[in-house]
């Protein structure tokens, strides 16, 4: 049961029950986690999952995140993605590398790591005045999650996926306690138990036409699809850095069908959601000796990712450390590509 505390005139202290942990993890387990942790989540989160190493990835060891978020606030968006951002889908369902025992077992290897005790959350909803929430959270959130919600230097709280997977609770829980070791502070000291909840009902309100739809997975390109417009001349670009093609470059030579092979560095499941047509996808974990085996080292390769350089860039270093010397990673990512109204190939859905 959550029982309340006064604390002061201002502030409501909430006292949440505590739950048993989880299921401990045998050392076999743990060790598989441990590697699918370091072979898929060390780029952006960081070696000690410290986050914000690449596109702002959240920490994955602030302990009010794994009080209120284990199992499912960490199991989703590691199965599914983050629908709109760089984080993709883990599980093989939806076109991922990892079975659904092993992003279960990575989760609770998260948990562990954090040494958090979990707290039960209500799963009813939190009411609050939205009008006076979105005024406290256009002066208090904006400036790291953005008048929007679409994340600036935080995370994107307004992405429909997040908030059709996480209860009103777990969201006033973060408000209230804060993400440690990363700049989000707690504002339970800050802002009166009412107006945190209204801040919760305004980003609750930001979600309310989220619809769930399934991708229908598509057959992945097989060696001979590898390179795009075989008849064609090889493009000219020139490289910023030595490493970046811009967009317009790009486009322009696929305009002008110039024979390449485009790279999608992303995890697999959000190549099947949207990707640059005839791209190819290579994931930024994948065993790249085994994979580019089949891949021409004369013709022009272009890697993109969402990070929007990260991934792409540690891809082409270790493809140019094998020897392929035409690489070149898109500057903008498939994000900034998108933005500027380049086309992308959209994956088929059931509704």
């Amino acid at each position: 049961m959550v029982s309340l505390v006064l604390t002061s005139p201002f502030v409501v202290a909430q006292e949440y029950e505590k739950r048993s942990p989880p299921r401990k993890l045998t050392t076999a387990q743990a060790k598989v986690a441990e590697a699918n942790y370091k072979k898929y989540c060390v780029l952006c989160h960081g070696e000690d999952r410290q986050g914000h190493v690449n596109d702002h990835a959240p920490s994955l060891r602030s302990q009010s995140l794994f009080e209120s978020g284990v199992p499912h606030a960490i199991l989703r968006p590691l199965s599914f993605g983050r629908e709109g951002t760089p984080m993709g889908g883990y599980l093989d369902e939806v076109g991922g590398p990892m079975t659904l025992d092993e992003v279960w077992n990575l989760t609770y290897w998260l948990f562990e790591k954090s040494g958090a005790e979990r707290v039960r959350l209500s799963t009813k909803p939190v009411y609050g005045d939205i009008k006076q929430g979105e005024k406290i959270y256009q002066k208090e959130c904006a400036d790291c999650h953005g008048k929007s919600g679409e994340g600036v230097t935080g995370p994107a709280l307004g992405n429909q996926s997040a908030l059709a997977h996480n209860t009103d609770e777990f969201i006033r829980y973060a408000i209230r306690h804060g993400r440690q070791d990363t700049p989000m502070p707690a504002f339970e000291d800050k802002l009166s138990s009412a107006d945190i909840d209204n801040v919760t009902a305004f980003l609750r309100s930001r979600g309310k036409n989220w619809e769930m739809k399934k991708n229908i997975l598509k057959a992945l390109p097989t060696p001979e699809q590898y390179v795009i417009n075989p008849d064609g001349k090889s493009p000219n670009f020139e490289l910023s850095d030595g490493l970046y093609v811009s967009s317009h470059d790009l486009n322009k030579a696929l305009v002008a069908k110039n024979k390449m092979v485009l790279l999608d560095t992303r995890v697999t499941s959000v190549w099947q959601t949207a990707h640059i047509e005839g791209a190819v996808p290579l994931p930024y974990y994948a065993d790249l000796e085994a994979t580019v085996k089949d891949i021409p080292k004369d013709v022009q390769i272009v890697a993109y990712c969402s990070c929007p350089r990260a991934a792409a860039d540690s891809v082409i270093k270790q493809l140019r450390g094998l020897g392929y010397k035409k690489t070149a990673t898109l500057y903008e990512g498939i994000f900034g590509w998108m933005n500027m109204g380049y086309p992308v190939m959209h994956g088929d859905v059931l509704d």
